[in-house]
């Protein structure tokens, strides 16, 4: 079972079954906040849909596509965060997450996304972690920016989210960069 302490109250843990029902409260709470940039909000509307979304994640960890982790904050899930997909060919680790509302602005997708990158390159020995973040998402965007990632590029029309496309802003940052830092 995958567990990583970032601090005395920040841990990424695997998500399991027992925590659809704070994942669903966290998601429908935050429903109209995170709708804005998450194409997949609208599709979560209820406890099944939770622990559906949680097998899902731990089937991508088990056959070592993917990490899905609940962030827990002073021991409540208050968000989630992890590698949507690790590219072994390449040796590429992709950062996604998402916080609830009431979580922001504490520091803690900086910090759980400095752990997620020094975790991808120390245990998984991956050559490059990249973050995308839709152009106009300034909050996340500033993630990746505050821990020295290079702004790599637009990818046009990235993403449809409900009725428009939106583009996204490419950071990455390699692992010999990460060790200078």
């Amino acid at each position: 079972m995958f567990t990583y302490t970032l601090s005395d109250q920040l841990e990424l843990r695997l998500l399991d079954i027992q925590d659809a029902e704070r994942i669903f409260e966290l998601t429908d709470g935050s429903r109209s906040y995170l709708r804005e940039w998450l194409p997949w909000v609208d599709y979560s509307k209820t406890l099944e849909d939770s622990k559906e979304f949680i097998k899902g994640t731990r089937l991508g960890y088990a056959n070592n596509k993917s990490l899905t982790a609940g962030i827990v904050y002073q021991n409540e899930i208050v968000g989630v965060a992890g590698f949507n997909e690790l590219d072994w060919s390449n040796k590429v680790a992709y950062i996604g997450y998402w916080l609830g509302e009431g979580y922001q602005g504490k520091g803690i997708m900086t910090t759980v996304a400095k752990g997620l990158t020094t975790y991808a390159f120390d245990y998984y020995k991956m050559n490059k972690v990249e973050i995308t973040a839709a152009e106009f998402n300034h909050r996340s965007r500033a993630i990746p920016k505050k821990l020295g990632f290079v702004e790599e590029g637009k990818l046009r029309q990235k993403e449809w989210i409900y009725d428009h496309f939106v583009d996204h802003i490419v950071y990455g940052i390699l692992a010999d960069e990460w060790e200078k830092a």
